[in-house]
């Protein structure tokens, strides 16, 4: 069975807490994940903005931290545990499909709130194995496209690929006087997503991996290139035919989108904004 893919627009950590409308969204899809698929999902293979390296890394530890990297928010979100367990195994299909030369076995990392604060809603027993791939910081977009495109074997094989990251991400120009609530963005901000929304939609993947060609638009929406390579981990896993349904498809802080897509077969609807179970 050919599993489906993500790519979640993951925003503030505290939706790893708090009951938000992106939260519930990401509770309803891993529910219909697990009512579909549950049987053939045998781990996880995530992919966060938040783990760049030089080169390209794979944690393979049997069981991997949870790691608090930010800072200024309440204790309740530090005390936070994801202790899904790891799985070597995986690791060594990673290194074995994308080169072992590419891909270091890593012991060190773990897994960071771009990987954690979604997948407690996706998996909330934490009973799927993760394992988490580094961004390499070496490679432009065409490349990290490429490379993820070998990993499209995976799909077959019980994996489910989570990339996490933001299309709109640029927390310089955010609007702090209510950084969480959705709303419009900045012009530049809306055309940006719009545009990504419509390559996505018309599977333009030429033009989502062509850095030169990018519109003034994008590059200031994705002003360092972190949160917008892991959409390229999950665009480059579609087949020819395959288009993806985008969900919270909004802006908060004017700067920051969440827009988030699932490519493959989901039984759910959407009504108002909520996703509901079919």
């Amino acid at each position: 069975m050919k599993l489906p893919f993500l790519f979640i627009g993951h925003g503030s950590p505290m939706n790893a807490i708090t009951d938000t409308r992106y939260s519930r969204n990401w509770r309803t899809l891993g529910a219909a994940l697990r009512q579909q698929y549950g049987g053939h999902i045998r781990a996880v293979l995530a992919v966060s903005a938040h783990w760049c390296t030089r080169g390209s890394a794979v944690t393979a530890m049997a069981e991997p931290r949870t790691i608090h990297d930010f800072g200024g928010f309440p204790q309740a979100l530090f005390e936070v545990q994801y202790p899904a367990p790891g799985s070597p195994e995986l690791a060594a299909q990673v290194r074995s499909l994308l080169g072992e030369d590419v891909v270091a076995d890593d012991h060190g990392w773990g897994l960071d709130h771009g990987s954690w604060s979604v997948l407690c809603h996706l998996f909330p027993d934490a009973g799927v194995p993760v394992v988490q791939l580094s961004l390499d910081a070496g490679l432009d977009s065409a490349a990290h496209y490429a490379l993820a495109r070998r990993l499209a074997p995976l799909r077959e094989q019980g994996v489910l690929m989570v990339a996490s990251g933001s299309i709109v991400h640029n927390l310089r120009q955010t609007d702090r006087s209510a950084p969480d609530e959705p709303g419009r963005g900045y012009d530049w901000a809306e055309s940006a997503r719009l545009r990504v929304n419509d390559w996505l939609l018309r599977a333009d993947h030429a033009a989502l991996t062509n850095e030169a060609a990018y519109p003034a638009d994008l590059r200031l929406a994705a002003p360092t290139p972190d949160h917008w390579w892991p959409l390229l981990y999950a665009a480059a896993l579609a087949d020819a035919d395959e288009k993806p349904l985008l969900f919270n498809d909004e802006m908060v802080g004017k700067s920051l989108s969440m827009t988030s897509a699932v490519w493959g077969a989901v039984d759910w609807t959407e009504e108002g904004g909520a996703l509901q179970a079919a």
